[in-house]
């Protein structure tokens, strides 16, 4: 692969296409943006690379873009982290995707879009539309990275999903259409455990009208914005927070992971013991795939839906769920979600209840940076 260089991207430039260039800075941000989770990002990133290089850069759109004429589909991995690791997606899982889907909606799908931003699911879209020939929308569902189908923004706005379809890598395809969004994850997490962990999918077909208000826009180039604040800073953690507007509540290392692989998702929790100026605190981060709630002394320091990710305190690259390792020197950010999630809706749908935490939801605020 021939190497590629690096571009600054101003705050205020908006992005019209995905150079091969640009896949590092998106790859980087992407990972912190996915929370733990969404997969770990240095495969996607190196396929993305080969897929631009030899089909050229992709056409990224805004939601104002979109033209009477666009259809939109969301696509994204769905499983265990763990599990990505070891069994690889195939390029052919994203072509059936597409033409299942184009099948059951009647009409060409001209644009696809990350399901989710974080991780591997937010840079891996970019590599099939290049292969596939179609645009990309720069927005996702969620602003970040979660575990369940029900937990996606345009089910925030009200937005009702048509279908699903669902690709593994041995060749199984499966079309849903359920009554709702809780009867697509009981339906498609136990075709993920049937298919060996992990799958591929494309869900929530949109439109121009239907994507206005039910997704969380701009968040690509917001995610390249970020790899750059980390790959061109000597000093990227406080280079990073700044870029977020998130605070950092604690550095030090992983003296404990609990971590297990059940039901197509990542359970457990890990400990950061404080080094340095935060010597002496010890800091407990509880996980489904992502990370959920940040817990010093008893009290909640961060949640859901607001953003947690776990950093290299050298290197400012995120860490996902599936990485984690005793001894790691970390640091841990966190940093406001999209006001979509902070509605009722979203509480009810992504806040801490929704993943059996008997704990009040208190919107986390930067204070400061330690």
């Amino acid at each position: 692969m021939a190497p590629v260089t690096q571009q600054t991207i101003p705050d205020e430039q908006v992005l019209t296409s995905v150079q091969p260039e640009d896949v590092p800075a998106l790859a980087a941000g992407a990972a912190i943006f996915g929370t733990g989770g969404g997969g770990a990002v240095h495969t996607a990133q190196q396929v993305v690379q080969r897929a631009l290089l030899e089909h050229g850069p992709v056409e990224l759109v805004g939601v104002d873009d979109l033209t009477a004429d666009d259809a939109v589909i969301m696509m994204s991995g769905v499983g265990a982290p763990t599990v990505g690791i070891e069994m690889l997606s195939s390029t052919a899982q994203a072509e059936t995707l597409l033409t299942e889907a184009q099948r059951a909606l009647g009409r060409p799908i001209t644009t696809i879009m990350p399901a989710e931003i974080g991780g591997s699911n937010g840079v891996s879209p970019i590599g099939w539309a290049a292969r596939l020939g179609v645009k990309v929308l720069d927005a996702d569902g969620m602003g970040r990275a979660f575990p369940e189908a029900t937990m996606i923004s345009p089910n925030v706005a009200g937005v009702p999903c048509e279908f699903a379809v669902q690709a593994d890598v041995v060749g199984n395809v499966d079309v849903r259409r359920t009554v709702d969004l809780t009867w697509l994850e009981r339906h498609a997490r136990a075709g993920v455990v049937a298919s060996g962990g992990i799958v591929v999918a494309a869900h929530y077909p949109l439109t121009a009208e239907t994507a206005r208000g039910a997704v969380i826009p701009r968040t690509i180039s917001r995610a390249i914005r970020a790899g750059h604040a980390l790959l061109s800073s000597s000093d990227p953690v406080p280079a990073i927070a700044d870029e977020l507007g998130a605070e950092v509540l604690i550095t030090g290392k992983i003296v404990d992971v609990a971590r297990r692989t059940e039901g197509g998702f990542v359970r457990g929790s890990v400990t950061v013991a404080g080094t340095g100026e935060n010597r002496g605190r010890l800091q407990r981060i509880e996980l489904q795939n992502e990370n959920l709630v940040a817990l010093e002394d008893g009290n909640v320091l961060a949640s859901v839906p607001d953003l947690i990710s776990i950093l290299d305190s050298e290197t400012g690259h995120a860490i996902s769920t599936e990485m984690i390792r005793f001894g790691q020197r970390v640091a841990v950010i966190a940093w406001p979600c999209d006001p979509l999630w902070r509605t009722p809706r979203g509480l009810e749908l992504a806040g801490p209840a929704a993943f059996g935490y008997d704990l009040p939801y208190v919107p986390f605020e930067r204070k400061s940076i330690r």
